[in-house]
This record gives C-alpha cells, structure tokens and sequence, in this order.
C-alpha cells in the first residue's frame, strides 16, 4: 500500500440495502484503514430501548439509552431483526440520540491515517471534509429483493410488497428527517449499484476514491 502524506477519509453514504456497509467494509480493506458503520450505532440504541420497553418515537428515553449505549451491543445478533432496523430509524430522528453519537464518529473519522465510516450523514454532517465521499444507492425494487433475501437468510420470511413497502417508508423517513436528512453531499460521487454486482460495486468504488486522491495530488 502506497504511503500517504495525508489522513484519508473515506464518507460512505446511501439509503437501506443500496450496499454501502459491504462497499464500505471493502474500500476499508483495500486502503488498510478501520471502518465504523454508523448505522450500526443507531441499530445499538433502537435495540437498547427495545430492551427497556421503551418506545423509539420518545426523545428522552432514545437520548438516555444513547448517552448509556453499551458499545458490545454492536456484537449483538439481534442488531440486524427488523425491529431493530425500525428502531433505529426510530430512534435517529431525534437531536439528543445524534447529539450523543456525534462526537463518537467524529473522533473515529479524526484518528491517524483515517478511517471508513459508512451510515446517512457522513459526508454532510461528520465528515464533511473527507478526502472523498461515495452516495451508494439503487432501485427500491433492488433494495426490496436484497432486505428480502437477507430476512430470508435468517429465517424470517416476508412478501417482497411487504418489504418494498417499508424500503419506501424508511426512505420517506430518511429524507424528510429534521436532524441530519438522508442527501448525497454536493461533492460526493454517485454510485449506483442496481446493476452491479459486489466485485464490480467495489471496484467502481475503489476508482472513484482513487479519482478523488489523484485530484487532491494535483492540486498539491
């Protein structure tokens, strides 16, 4: 791996199922740096108030758990049950739970050498001055038929309507939140992936960062 006289960060951006964790994962792997998915911190707390029967909609019990967030939760197999995913969403729409996690990913992104965080708001909000930034996206139909494969990879079966419903539903969330929207940054490159496969997905990616690095070398 070539050395760097710079900190690469690396901001991976993109609705539910458009790919962006494995994507992410990857280019963290190519570029020999750590990699944070922030969504994973949202899922953590959803899961958290879950397991305190609270309600996610509640901006006091959402922040607390978040302000208390148990980091081992991230090893959690039920991060991943769609409750969970719910939750998350949930629990992300209010301030406090951002405010709580904010400072978090920040220093991860702010570490030596850099780093690799993929979630909804990097590129905008935590990272806004990363080296380059990636808007991972697909078709809500694609993005349907992949939730519903990884359902039914754990045994939880449910009709593809179903699922695309609640793709759009998250989505509508995302993006009309008050705190922190789901939108690509002005400066991040579009990748979609509704045609692609991983291998190719990465590989665009990976171009696309390299893109950005031999821009940045020649502006000096």
């Amino acid at each position: 791996m070539q050395r760097r006289s710079f900190n690469l960060v690396i901001a991976v951006d993109g609705p539910a199922a458009s790919g962006k964790g494995t994507i992410a994962k990857a280019v963290a792997r190519h570029y020999g740096l750590p990699h944070m998915d922030t969504g994973a911190l949202y899922r953590a707390v959803g899961l958290a108030v879950l397991r305190r029967g609270g309600q996610p909609g509640d901006a006091a019990t959402a922040e607390a758990a978040a302000r208390a967030l148990d980091l081992s939760l991230l090893e959690d197999r039920a991060l991943r049950d769609a409750a969970t995913s719910e939750a998350a969403s949930g629990v992300a729409v209010h301030p406090g739970v951002r405010q709580a996690l904010f400072d978090l990913q920040r220093a991860f992104a702010a570490q030596p050498g850099g780093a690799v965080l993929d979630g909804r708001d990097i590129g905008t909000i935590i990272a806004p001055d990363a080296t380059a930034k990636l808007f991972v996206t697909a078709s809500p139909e694609v993005r349907a038929a992949r939730r519903q494969a990884e359902l039914a990879s754990r045994g939880e079966v449910r009709s593809f309507d179903e699922v695309l419903a609640d793709v759009r539903k998250r989505d509508a969330r995302d993006a009309g939140r008050d705190a922190a929207p789901l939108v690509q940054a002005g400066d991040a490159a579009l990748l979609d992936t509704s045609d692609l496969a991983i291998d190719a997905a990465v590989q665009r990616a990976v171009a696309l960062v390299e893109n950005r690095i031999g821009a940045m070398r020649e502006r000096g």
